[in-house]
C-alpha cells in the first residue's frame, strides 16, 4: 500500500473516531434521546390527553383520546375513543395504533389512566364515560384491566356507583389522565375531581375487585397525581387554575386530613401534570426521589420541563427544559433499564411526543 492511501486511510478513520468521540457524552450522561411524534392530529381527527405506563414485562403502553372532528373535551364531544400504541424496546419504536375503547357515536370514552398491580399483574385502566345521546352532561367512571401485558382488555366495569357518591350524580365529576399508584402495602391509589366539591382520593384494598372513595374533599385541586412518600404518609401534587402555581397536600392518616401548601416554585399555568416515584431498574439503584413535569410557565401552557426532589417533595430542582414551545398534559413511567419515560402534548395539541433520559441527566442540574 503506497504512504498516500495509508495517509488517506488514517484521516478517515481520525474523522470516524472524532464523530464516535462527540456522540458518547449523549450517551453516557443520559441526555434526553430525540424526540419522537407518536400521534399527529389532522382536520378529522385530534390526539390528546396522553397516558404511559411500564407494563410487568417490560412493554411501554401509551393511551390517548382520539377525538373525532375536534379537540372538544368530553361534555362536547360524541365521538371520543380511547387508542393505544406500545414499545418493547424502551421506546425506541413503537406498534401501530390499536383503537382499545370505542363505543357507538354519541357515547365517548376520554382521559386515561393507568394503574399496574405489581402484585397480580394487571393493569387497570381508568376512562370518564359520557352518553350525549341520553344523559348529556352525566359522568360516568370505568375501568378496563388487562392481564397480559396491555394486549387484551377485559369489557368495561362502571364504577361509579363505588367512587361517587349519590348526591353527585349531576356534578361535574372524573378521574384525572395520566396514572395512579400502587402503596407498599400494596394498596391502589387514585384521583378522582369533583369541580364542585374538591378533589377525592379514591382506592383499592384487593387488587382492584373493588373500589372505595374517601370522603375528605382536598381543596385547593384540579387534576392530581398522588405518590406514596417513604415514610408512608401520601401527598397530593395538584393543578389549581388561575394562580400561577402547583398546590400539595399531605396525609399522615390515610387521606382521613390534609396538610395544604401553594408550591411557590412550581409555576404552573393550571395544566395536569405528572409526578413519580424514581425506582431504578429492578430496584437497584440507590437514593429516594421524586421526579416532576410540568409546563414550567405560570400562565402559558408551554416549556415542558422536569424537576427532581431529594427530600420527598420539600425542595425541587431548578429544573430542565424538555420542549420549550407549545406544551401542555405530560406523563411519566420509569423504564425496566432505569431510565425515565415522558410523553408530552405540543405544538398547540398538534402532536404527542415521547422522550427518554436518565436519572444521571435530572441529577446534575
Amino acid at each position: 500500500m503506497t504512504d498516500s492511501k495509508i495517509a488517506t486511510g488514517l484521516i478517515a478513520l481520525m474523522i470516524l473516531c472524532s464523530l464516535y468521540v462527540r456522540a458518547q457524552p449523549e450517551i453516557e450522561t443520559g441526555a434526553p434521546s430525540v424526540a419522537i411524534d407518536l400521534f399527529a392530529s389532522s382536520d378529522s381527527n385530534c390526539f390528546r390527553i396522553p397516558a404511559l405506563v411500564t407494563a410487568p414485562n417490560g412493554d411501554l403502553l401509551l393511551a390517548v383520546d382520539e377525538r373525532q372532528p375536534d379537540c372538544k373535551d368530553l361534555k362536547w364531544s360524541k365521538d371520543i375513543n380511547i387508542v393505544m400504541r406500545r414499545s418493547n424496546d424502551g421506546g425506541r419504536s413503537w406498534s401501530a395504533i390499536k383503537t382499545i375503547v370505542d363505543y357507538p357515536y354519541g357515547q365517548s370514552a376520554s382521559d386515561p389512566s393507568f394503574i399496574v398491580n405489581e402484585v397480580t399483574g394487571e393493569i387497570f385502566l381508568f376512562y370518564n364515560y359520557m352518553n350525549l345521546s341520553t344523559e348529556q352532561h352525566v359522568y360516568y367512571l370505568h375501568v378496563i384491566k388487562s392481564s397480559d401485558n396491555g394486549r387484551s382488555w377485559s369489557d368495561p366495569q362502571d364504577i361509579t356507583p363505588q367512587i361517587a357518591l349519590p348526591e353527585w350524580h349531576n356534578d361535574m365529576k372524573f378521574i384525572t389522565s395520566g396514572h395512579g399508584i400502587q402503596t407498599q402495602s400494596g394498596k391502589m391509589l387514585h384521583t378522582l375531581v369533583n369541580i364542585e366539591r374538591g378533589l377525592f382520593v379514591f382506592g383499592s384494598d384487593d387488587h382492584g375487585s373493588s373500589w372505595q372513595v374517601i370522603d375528605t374533599p382536598i381543596q385547593p385541586a384540579d387534576e392530581s397525581k398522588i405518590v406514596e412518600l417513604s415514610g408512608g404518609h401520601w401527598m397530593v401534587n395538584s393543578r389549581v387554575n388561575k394562580l400561577g402555581m402547583r398546590y400539595s397536600h399531605v396525609s399522615a392518616d390515610q387521606g382521613k386530613t390534609w396538610i395544604s401548601q401553594a408550591e411557590t416554585s412550581l409555576p404552573d399555568p393550571g395544566c395536569n401534570a405528572s409526578v413519580i416515584r424514581y425506582k431504578g431498574a429492578q430496584n437497584e439503584k440507590p437514593g429516594s426521589y421524586l421526579i416532576f413535569s410540568n409546563a414550567n410557565s405560570p400562565d402559558r401552557r408551554e416549556n415542558l420541563s422536569i424537576r427532581l426532589s431529594m427530600d420527598e417533595g420539600k425542595t425541587w430542582s431548578a429544573g430542565k427544559t424538555i420542549y420549550p414551545g407549545s406544551a401542555a398534559y405530560s406523563d411519566l413511567t420509569v423504564l425496566n433499564d432505569g431510565d425515565i419515560g415522558l410523553v408530552y402534548e405540543k405544538d398547540n395539541y398538534g402532536k404527542i411526543a415521547y422522550v427518554r433520559f436518565s436519572l444521571e441527566w435530572i441529577l446534575d442540574d
